[in-house]
């Protein structure tokens, strides 16, 4: 009974990363246009309750619904969902709740409304609009970046528009969805995506989308992305993969389907079989009975324990729940018996190892070091964390083993290691040019976003650093190590904790001062990374000047002084846009605030980064955080605070009439 016991919580916990997909529902625009309101408890209030209860429960069998309840004039309730043709049925699921949520919240008693999400759209009004055009009811949005040959990139896009709309309104697209890709100049590609609701006839599809695309040069003329939609249709497209695949098109049958193939320039779409079909509804059954059931017995037999073992266990249980996933000897044959040849670098709690298993995939092998930080503890936290973590920017975890003592994490191989090997080198940062660094800067704060909002969980990172983001063959970014992420209740807005772990220079300096964390920990991190992305800088730089100051207490000074520009990588060259470049530059100073409060939240700077015409708030002076026994990068497994005042004193730093806090991190 102990080994089953044990065994228990470890397979709940890989049958939830199963159920866990990035919701990539934040919030896009909205549309409160009903021109009367109901009042609360009113008959066509309780029909919209109806209406929305059927919307969130049909929707995500097929991707779109539409619903109505009640009769007669001002009670009757009609709505629709469409989820994106991507994603599957409980992304939409949580989508079309989130938008139901949301829409309440920002049409309060208003009789008609559309809210858009990243992964839906969901409108009802007080009359019957379904199968209707509606041409006024629409929202654009350019995408940051501004493209280095508007021409050809204008072409290579209106042809993939092109293709995408031929897809979406061809004879066997039931989805109305298709993605596609072209090349826009050399290995640059253009992605897009188009999308139709089903209650409108395939003639007003395609005009739908005509009318749209031709919206493009007006609201995203020379960007690197961009939106447009309406209430029946919609397009987007980016200069990076944005979508679940990118080659995923309708297929006859409804459903979801991926081939190896893109949209474009064909724009063909591919078939898949009524017995792939029957699998998914079958498993959309069993799976959420699978769900309770494991559920229960993992409650039910954790519970039997609870008074017998304590918290921490002892390494011989970890083992035995760990080596259900990979036996040490097929680590070891995989990575050559962990050679010097395979060797990929030295991580903060030991190396990392290329492996290849069986069957020729490539894998990532985490050797724990004996006498770092991560023990027991933490490799445990990051197995259990990162098991239920999907998301395209987030390296994923495949499995782990603890045996004897070794302790070994194995995650997916990512071909071009870590961000800070090639963006902290003068010869390789030319690799890294500005449509590069934007996408890269906009990967991690997609990523931070899905761990904060999007996940079904709420996990703060801790350690985000350069050296803790890898880079894909497309250079696309993935956030890695989790060691000393928390999972935290989703109710709280912050933490103490009187251990600290992280790296000092990308700590916020109320966790490196009095131990309180909190997703303004992490946005202060992403902040500073962010501005080294632009400066091709590390933060600990001594720049040449009268005095030696850290990244964040020069940029404000050329920020102070109208000088941002100054603080660019010379690399770059005349690549980027000055407005644009000065706009990343003042979301990194307000992601780096001294106080939390301060600092926007990830969906806030994900929005700023996407939009060139939000108005930005004004940033106070950054901290500046300095230990001056320590190097401001290195990385710190377990420090004590010592205790929850405030800060021992601060000393000033002049930088031509403009002032940083200067704050000591104390270390036991």
């Amino acid at each position: 009974m102990r080994k089953v016991t044990e065994r228990i919580p470890f397979l709940f916990l890989i049958f939830l990363s199963v159920l866990v997909y990035p919701s990539l529902c934040y919030y896009l625009d909205s549309s409160c246009y009903g021109t009367a309101n109901y009042t609360t408890n009113s008959t066509f209030q309780r029909n919209l309750n109806q209406v929305f209860l059927n919307l969130t429960t049909n929707a995500p069998l097929t991707g779109f619904y539409a619903a109505t309840a009640g009769e007669g004039t001002d009670q009757a309730a009609y709505g629709l969902v469409l989820c994106r043709g991507d994603d599957p049925d409980y992304v939409c699921r949580s989508c079309s709740s989130d938008a139901a949520s949301q829409i309440v919240s920002r049409c309060p008693g208003v009789r008609a409304a559309v809210i858009w999400l990243d992964g839906c759209l969901l409108r009802y009004e007080d009359s019957n609009f379904i199968g209707t055009i509606a041409t006024s009811l629409r929202f654009s949005m350019p995408q940051s970046g501004n493209n280095s040959n508007p021409g050809l990139f204008g072409r290579q896009l209106g042809q993939l528009m092109a293709n995408l709309s031929s897809s979406v309104t061809g004879s066997a697209s039931n989805l109305r969805f298709a993605t596609g890709e072209i090349v826009f100049q050399g290995s640059q590609k253009i992605y897009g995506m188009a999308q139709c609701t089903r209650d409108i006839t395939m003639s007003n599809c395609t005009s739908c989308l005509a009318n749209v695309v031709t919206e493009i040069p007006t609201c995203c003329s020379g960007r690197n992305g961009g939106i447009v939609y309406t209430v029946n249709c919609g397009v987007r497209y980016e200069v990076f993969p944005f979508t679940l695949q990118p080659g995923t098109t309708a297929s006859p049958n409804g459903d979801r389907t991926t081939n190896g193939s893109s949209a474009a320039p064909n724009g063909t779409s591919s078939s898949s079989s009524s017995l792939r079909r029957s699998i998914i509804i079958t498993l959309s059954i069993l799976v959420p009975s699978a769900f309770l059931l494991v559920g229960a017995a993992y409650l039910l037999l954790w519970k039997r324990k609870a008074g017998s073992h304590n918290e921490t266990k002892g390494d011989g249980e970890i083992e035995d729940i760990e080596s259900l996933i990979f036996s040490l000897g097929s680590i070891k044959s995989a990575t050559n018996n962990f050679s010097e040849a395979n060797k990929l670098g030295e991580g903060g709690f030991g190396p990392v190892y290329k492996g290849i298993l069986p069957g020729g995939k490539e894998v990532a092998v985490k050797r724990l070091a004996r006498s770092s930080g991560q023990g027991i503890t933490e490799s445990k936290n990051e197995v259990h964390l990162v098991a239920k973590l999907q998301h395209r920017n987030l390296v994923r975890l495949l499995g782990c083993c603890l045996e004897g003592s070794e302790q070994l994490l194995v995650y997916e191989f990512v071909q071009n290691q870590s961000l800070d090997k090639i963006l902290f080198d003068p010869l390789k940062r030319v690799q890294l040019d500005w449509t590069t660094r934007v996408k890269i800067i906009y990967g991690i704060a997609r990523g931070l976003l899905y761990l904060h909002e999007d996940s079904r969980l709420k996990i703060i990172h801790r350690d985000l650093k350069a050296s803790n983001v890898l880079l894909d063959t497309e250079m696309n970014p993935k956030i890695s190590d989790f060691g000393t992420a928390k999972l935290v209740t989703i109710d709280q807005t912050h933490w103490d904790t009187s251990m600290i772990a992280g790296t000092y220079g990308y700590m916020a300096p109320e966790y490196a001062m009095r131990g309180q964390f909190s997703v303004k920990s992490d946005v202060f991190s992403f902040g500073v990374l962010l501005l080294e992305i632009l400066s091709g800088q590390k933060n600990n730089f001594s720049h040449e000047s009268l005095f030696s100051q850290d990244l964040l207490c020069y940029t404000w000074r050329l920020w102070r002084e109208s000088k941002t520009i100054e603080l660019m990588d010379q690399t770059l060259g005349e690549s980027y846009e000055a407005n644009e470049a000065s706009r990343f530059i003042q979301i990194g100073l307000l992601c780096v605030q001294e106080d939390a409060v301060h600092r926007p939240t990830m969906s806030s700077v994900v929005v700023m980064l996407s939009s060139s015409s939000m108005p930005l708030p004004t940033p106070f002076p950054p901290a500046l955080l300095m230990d001056k026994s320590t190097s401001e990068t290195e990385t710190v497994t377990s420090v004590s605070v010592p205790g929850k005042g405030e800060p021992n004193g601060s000393q000033p730093s002049s930088a031509d009439g403009t002032t940083c806090s200067r704050l000591d991190a104390h270390k036991s």
